[in-house]
């Protein structure tokens, strides 16, 4: 069994999660810039020293065994460790050190796109060494993921407003209803009433709508995504509409494969906001950054996409 950690067993658990990354001991051979029989020797050198089995291999594929991917988790957790030690003990100097974890929805708006990355320029200019972890994710999983500490700042519209968590508007976005160049509405889009456009067959976001704002959801939902590329593929099927964002859709529209259903009724705003643990429980390399997207929101005007 495992006993002191030593150099040499930090190398053959790096190994086994290239091994694992890849997929199999021989799509390994690339990352690792050495043979198949000198890796698979070296895994078989950590399941020695291990006592145990991580995976199976042979000609019925490579998976991880029960006690692999338990190992596998602890593996990740240990190497982040260190190699998070050995940035913050060589910028020990730095007065900013550590990472940003930060989360978005897709698709925001390019005005503001070009505002955080003015604020990201902004914060590369203080005394910092900070690695910087940007996702992409629905608002359901970002809010997740602050409660839980796997994200530090999230940018995007969230309708289940938490207690634990402080919102700072941003900006609004609005969300208009749009049917495909193939639809039987679209010639008359413009002049087609809220129920007519209800009779049809919609898709709908996998996290929750302002449906107040309307006196009635649509009756027929027959598709859910959680992204704005799955809504537009659904859309321009011809078989379904759904709310985009304007932004989003105009290039669709300036091509003539989608037009905006009775956007005079059918369309509402959202508020995009900066979202944190409470004030307490934020980092401060995140207040840093907070600090810059304010400035930067007060002295950048937004950029207009053509």
């Amino acid at each position: 069994m495992l006993g002191a950690l030593s150099d040499l067993d930090l190398r053959l658990i790096r190994v086994f999660l290239a091994i694992v990354d890849a997929g199999g001991i021989s799509m390994a051979q690339g990352a690792l810039n050495v043979g198949q029989s000198t890796i698979s020797t070296q895994l078989a050198t950590l399941e020695t020293r291990l006592g145990f089995r991580l995976c199976e291999r042979g000609r019925s594929g490579f998976r991880l065994t029960a006690k692999g991917e338990r190992f596998e988790t602890l593996a990740r957790d240990l190497i982040g460790a260190v190699e998070e030690f050995g940035m913050q003990a060589r910028n020990m100097d730095r007065k900013l050190v550590g990472n940003l974890r930060i989360g978005m929805i897709g698709h925001t708006p390019f005005s503001e796109n070009s505002r955080i990355s003015h604020a990201i320029a902004r914060f590369r200019k203080r005394d910092q060494a900070v690695r910087m972890i940007v996702t992409v994710c629905s608002p359901g999983a970002m809010e997740e993921q602050l409660m839980n500490g796997e994200l530090d700042i999230a940018i995007g519209y969230f309708w289940n407003r938490s207690a634990n968590l402080h919102f700072t508007p941003l900006f609004l976005e609005r969300q208009v209803a749009y049917c495909g160049s193939k639809h039987p509405l679209f010639g008359r889009a413009d002049s087609v009433t809220m129920d007519e456009a209800w009779e049809c067959e919609w898709a709908w976001r996998s996290y929750p709508l302002p449906d107040s704002l309307f006196s009635a959801p649509p009756r027929q939902v027959t598709a859910i995504a959680d992204n704005m590329e799955a809504l537009a593929m659904l859309v321009l099927s011809g078989h379904h509409l759904a709310f985009l964002p304007q932004h989003f859709a105009q290039t669709y529209v300036r091509q003539g494969l989608m037009a905006p259903l009775a956007p005079r009724q059918l369309h509402y705003e959202v508020t995009f906001s900066v979202v944190t643990r409470q004030r307490r429980h934020v980092s401060e390399i995140a207040r840093a950054f907070l600090d810059d997207l304010a400035i930067v929101h007060l002295e950048t005007p937004p950029v207009v996409s053509a």
